[in-house]
């Protein structure tokens, strides 16, 4: 499976489970699907798209800017948002 389809299922699991959504009290998991690997331009990574940026500011972001996170990597990789994402 490459790393879009793997960013996908994950994204497809966490928004089945809530925890994209407003009122959800846990964390928003993290969009890393292991394939830590950043582009040739140094863009973003490779496995979840996420730029340096992003993963720098991942442990100590709360769940509105993970959410935004997420919704930049999703579209950098060419996906649809979750509509809890939107």
């Amino acid at each position: 499976m490459n790393a879009v389809k793997m960013l996908a299922a994950r994204a497809c699991q966490i928004s089945a489970t809530g925890q994209f959504g407003l009122k959800s009290a846990e964390p928003v998991p993290s969009p890393c699907v292991s394939v830590c690997r950043m582009a040739p331009d140094r863009s973003h990574c490779e496995g979840c798209f996420r730029t340096l940026d992003d993963i720098r500011a991942w442990s100590q972001a709360g769940n509105g800017e993970r959410r935004a996170i997420w919704a930049a990597a999703l579209r950098r990789a060419g996906l649809a948002l979750p509509e809890e994402l939107e």
